[in-house]
């Protein structure tokens, strides 16, 4: 193990907060905002005179990262005489103690997104209300905004509801090994030893597919792009493993999109003004036409969803393999979401890669501050009041969002970067298998597998292009500005 790596933790630590700074981004809670956790008793109680549904009782499970504290939604489902499914869909209401306007929400909407890089996490909301007050933690009593919603056989949502509810978390599981019981034929993990709770996923786990199915009858894409998690061992950085999409999360993906949907449509059928997340028409289609054209495939002049989605899942089948790399040139050319106020009935803006029409962000109160303003508008219409934003207010909060957003995600990336340099800094001159790809007048690129990093190519780049592979040698590494640079190996 190379000394820097003793200390890995400690430096992508500092690398992380200097560009959290870097990018106008608050690394740290005010003053004000810690004394406000701090005050809090316990977790919110219902207030008086108003209307919240008792739902203790409902098998609610959570699934989420293995390390996953801050748990901002539940699920649970009903199997109906007629053949659909009730799904029910419980979101912590966060809004219930942080109030609009308060220090605690101050800082939530400077930086609108909790950070995570592999030796830190920058929460939105002090750790004391994320992981725990407004967190649906198991076995405790939580106030919650719930989408209740029916979902037929053949993944249609023909009918919802939302409303407030008391819940109560049953079982904290958690994807991988909720992934390996769905698909493997595991052993279920020990928090599903009842068997109505096994049900329970199983039921859920059959409306997604059938949701996802239905959405990619309308060209939602299948996309897989490859993302590592940092292990550590004590303060030492051992490893960057890849993260690959599973049942599991899959499963929790269809569902908040459905619960996402209802929660754009509610707001629209009763007239109110709300904060879309959307993803336009390509940004450069006739690249993605080319990224075709070099495979051998054909794709229409005008932008298809339909048609991208099956090129992409024939290349998955295909050639798995470099199914990551093709999915992120994609990613590039289709552009980045984005955030829009939409006025009521100005008709939707859709999202191209989930192939809906209405989508808002509501899901995720404790990481994401767009979700925190959609429940301040849903509650405000069950309460009878005006709504606590103009739509002025919210154009100028969704250009905000979008752009810390973006800032979020270049820290991400550069700390990501950063752990891969530290990785391979006791490596130069080792050789290794890569496949290229990136290609332009800035430069090559090129990824190897083992650890699963990216790095540029300096020399020997002649006449190579995407997908080609070869043999490379590492030359250097800049922790701090997170370079890593390879030579072509003959």
């Amino acid at each position: 193990m190379h000394p820097a790596s003793r200390g890995g933790r400690q430096i992508l630590r500092h690398i992380a907060r200097v560009a959290m700074i870097e990018r106008g981004l608050q690394p740290e809670f005010a003053p004000a905002a810690l004394r406000q956790a701090a005050a809090y008793g316990g977790p919110a109680h219902a207030p008086h005179g108003a209307e919240i549904r008792d739902l203790r009782a409902l098998p609610w499970v959570s699934i989420d990262n293995d390390d996953s504290r801050d748990l901002d939604q539940i699920s649970a489902a009903e199997a109906l005489a007629d053949g659909t499914t009730r799904i029910w869909v419980a979101v912590a209401d966060v809004d219930a103690l942080v109030g609009l306007d308060t220090p605690i929400d101050g800082h939530a909407r400077h930086n609108t997104t909790s950070v995570y890089t592999p030796a830190r996490i920058f929460p939105m909301l002090p750790e004391r209300l994320s992981t725990d007050l407004t967190s649906l933690n198991e076995a405790e009593e939580r106030l919650a905004l719930t989408v209740e919603m029916t979902v037929t056989s053949d993944g249609q949502v023909n009918g919802s509801t939302l409303y407030r509810a008391l819940v109560r978390n049953q079982a904290k599981l958690a994807y991988p090994s909720v992934s390996a019981w769905l698909e493997d034929g595991a052993a279920p993990p020990p928090a599903l030893h009842d068997p109505q709770l096994q049900q329970q996923v199983r039921l859920q786990d059959a409306a997604a597919q059938a949701l996802r199915a239905q959405r990619h009858v309308h060209g939602a894409l299948t996309l897989e792009t490859l993302k590592t998690h940092a292990i550590f061992d004590g303060d030492a950085l051992r490893d960057l493993q890849p993260d690959r999409k599973n049942r599991a999360q899959e499963l929790i993906e269809d569902l908040m999109i459905a619960a996402n949907g209802s929660v754009a449509r509610f707001l629209e059928q009763h007239g109110v003004a709300s904060l879309r997340r959307v993803l336009r028409t390509p940004r450069r289609w006739e690249r993605i036409v080319a990224l075709a054209a070099d495979l051998g495939e054909q794709l229409p002049a005008q932008p298809d969803a339909l048609a991208l989605n099956t090129f992409l899942a024939r290349r998955r089948k295909s050639d798995p393999e470099r199914f990551a790399d093709l999915s992120l040139a994609v990613v590039k050319s289709l552009g980045s979401g984005e955030y829009v106020a939409q006025a009521s009935g100005a008709g939707p803006t859709g999202h191209f890669g989930l192939a809906v029409s209405n989508y808002t962000h509501s899901s995720a109160p404790n990481r994401r501050f767009p979700d925190l303003i959609s429940h301040r508008l849903i509650k405000a219409v069950l309460a009878g009041e005006r709504p606590p934003y103009s739509f002025e207010a919210l154009s100028a909060l969704a250009s905000h969002c979008t752009e810390q957003e973006d800032k979020a995600a270049k820290v991400e990336r550069r700390v990501a970067k950063s752990a891969a340099a530290l990785l391979l800094s006791g490596r130069i001159g080792e050789q290794f298998e890569g496949l290229v790809t990136g290609a332009a007048t800035k430069g090559t690129w090129v990824r190897i597998l083992r650890p699963a990093v990216e790095g540029r190519l300096v020399r020997g780049f002649e006449g190579t292009d995407i997908g080609h592979r070869l043999l490379v040698r590492l030359v250097r590494v800049d922790v701090e500005r997170g370079f890593i640079d390879f030579e072509r190996a003959h």
